[in-house]
C-alpha cells in the first residue's frame, strides 16, 4: 500500500505510534533509541513540548500562505536570525521544502548568475563520494554512482575530483586546478568535513580551505551543502565556521526545524543576490523577465516550519544544549581511542556529534550484505542505526544521556 524510500530488503516497516525524547515507541509496546536521529533531522528529542508550544500558537494565527508577493513574520524572523549565524557574510535566504531543493536552488543560482552577466558558464565541480539528494540536479551534482545509474542517460555532466582526506590535500588541490584552468567552471559544490550518505567519509578543514581559495582566484562561485552537517552537528554551528575561507551559497536543511517539519533554505551573499536585481539581460535580451530568479515551491517559507525553525534555534543556542554537544563529542573521542586498533574495523573516526565505524570487509560498500545482518543486530537490541553498508554510525539527538550512548557502545563492541 506505502512505497517507503530506500527500502532494499523485503521485511516489513515497524509501526511507530510515538516518540519522546531519545526513543521511538513501536505498536508492540517496544522502545528503540533513535541513534540517528531519523535520518538525521532530529535535534533536541522526539515531540519537544517547546517546539511543539510553537507550532500549536502559530496554527491558531497562519497555517501557510502564497510566498510569491506576500511575506510573513516567521519567515523575516528566520531569515534574519540564520543570516546573523551563518558563516561568510550571507545577505538573502531563498527558502525551499528539503535538501534536494536546497541543492537545486543552489545550483541553479550559481548558473544563472553567470548568465546574467552574460557570460554563461556550465561546468559544476563536486567531489567523489559525495551525495546531494535525489532529484535530478542534485543527482547530476552528485556524479554518477550506484544510487542513480537507472538515470545516467539523463544527468548532466559534472566534474567528480577526490576529496581532500588527510595526506591527499595536494592530489585534490592540483586536480582542482586542472579543471578551473579551462574557465567555464560555473561552482565548485561540497559537502564540508564530512562526506555523508558516501560514507561519513571525514576531512580536516585546511584541505578544503586551500580548494576554496583557488576557486576564489578563479573566479568560480562556491556552494557548501550544509544539509547534514548545519545546526552543530560537526562540533560548530555550522561546519564552515571551521573554515577560514567562506563559500558563496549555503544549503540548509535536515536539522533547521528540530525534526519536525520539512524546511529547505539556501543563503547566499549580496554578490550573488545582486545579479539577479539589475536591470536588463545580456542572455535574454528583452523578454519581460529580467534577470528574475524564477523558481519556487507551493510550500515555500511555511509559517508552521518557519516557527519550528525559530524556536529549535532557540533551543540549540541554549547553554545545556553546548555542553550536551560537547559530551557527545567528548564521549565519541573516548570511544575511539578505546577501539581505534580493533582489528575488524578498517577506519574508525568522529567528527562533533557523528561517529563512524568501517567493518573490514571485501569490496566494501553501500550495499554491502552486512549492513542487513548490523541493523538487524541492533534493532533487536533496541538500537536504531542504519548502515551504509559496511559502514556504521551513530548520529543522535542532543538530548541522548551518558548511559543511553554507553548502552550503543557496548552493543557496537559485541557486534564487532
Amino acid at each position: 500500500m506505502v512505497w517507503h524510500p530506500f527500502t532494499i530488503t523485503e521485511e516489513p516497516p515497524i509501526p511507530i505510534v510515538r516518540g519522546k525524547g531519545v526513543y521511538l515507541y513501536g505498536e508492540d509496546g517496544r522502545r528503540y533509541i533513535d541513534a540517528i536521529s531519523s535520518w538525521w533531522v532530529n535535534l533536541h528529542g522526539h515531540a519537544h513540548p517547546y517546539i511543539i508550544e510553537k507550532i500549536h500558537a502559530q496554527a491558531k494565527e497562519l497555517e501557510h500562505v502564497i510566498f510569491a508577493g506576500f511575506t510573513h513574520a516567521p519567515a523575516a524572523g528566520l531569515a534574519s536570525r540564520l543570516l546573523s549565524y551563518l558563516p561568510g557574510g550571507m545577505s538573502k535566504v531563498f527558502y525551499s521544502d528539503n535538501g534536494s531543493t536546497a541543492v537545486e536552488v543552489a545550483l541553479k543560482m550559481a548558473l544563472q548568475y553567470w548568465y546574467n552577466q552574460g557570460a554563461p558558464k556550465s561546468r559544476i565541480i563536486s567531489f567523489k563520494h559525495g551525495y546531494h539528494g535525489d532529484t535530478f540536479g542534485a543527482m547530476s551534482a552528485a556524479g554518477k554512482n550506484a544510487f542513480n545509474r537507472p538515470f545516467w542517460s539523463h544527468l548532466f555532466e559534472v566534474v567528480s575530483i577526490e576529496p581532500p582526506l588527510a595526506g591527499l590535500e595536494d592530489v585534490s588541490e592540483q586536480c582542482l586546478i586542472q579543471h578551473l584552468q579551462r574557465g567555464d567552471v560555473a561552482c565548485f559544490l561540497f559537502e564540508p568535513l564530512i562526506l555523508a550518505a558516501g560514507g561519513m567519509i571525514m576531512y580536516p578543514p585546511h584541505g578544503l580551505d586551500r580548494l576554496l581559495q583557488r576557486c576564489k582566484e578563479y573566479r568560480v562561485l562556491t556552494i557548501a551543502d550544509e544539509v547534514m552537517t548545519g545546526f552543530g552537528r560537526t562540533g560548530t554551528l555550522f561546519a564552515c565556521d571551521q573554515l577560514v575561507e567562506k563559500p558563496d551559497i549555503i544549503c540548509l536543511s535536515k536539522g533547521i526545524t528540530g525534526g519536525f517539519l520539512p524546511l529547505g533554505a539556501t543563503a547566499c551573499t549580496e554578490e550573488v543576490y545582486k545579479a539577479f536585481t539589475k536591470t536588463g539581460n545580456p542572455g535574454t535580451g528583452n523578454s519581460g523577465t529580467g534577470n528574475s530568479f524564477l523558481h519556487g515551491h507551493s510550500y515555500t517559507a511555511n509559517p508552521l516550519a518557519c516557527v519550528a525553525s525559530l524556536a529549535s534555534l532557540d533551543l540549540l543556542l541554549e547553554e545545556e544544549c553546548t555542553h550536551q554537544r560537547q559530551t557527545i563529542q567528548a564521549l565519541h573521542q573516548a570511544f575511539c581511542h578505546t577501539w581505534r586498533d580493533h582489528p575488524r574495523l578498517a577506519r574508525l573516526s568522529s567528527l562533533g556529534t557523528c561517529l563512524a565505524l568501517e567493518f573490514k570487509v571485501d569490496n566494501g560498500s553501500y550495499f554491502h550484505p552486512i549492513r542487513n545482518r548490523l541493523y538487524k543486530f541492533f534493532l533487536e537490541r533496541g538500537i536504531l542505526l542504519r548502515p551504509l553498508g559496511n559502514v556504521l554510525y551513530v548520529l543522535p539527538p542532543y538530548c541522548i544521556q551518558e548511559a543511553e550512548l554507553s548502552y550503543i557502545y557496548d552493543k557496537i563492541g559485541e557486534s564487532l
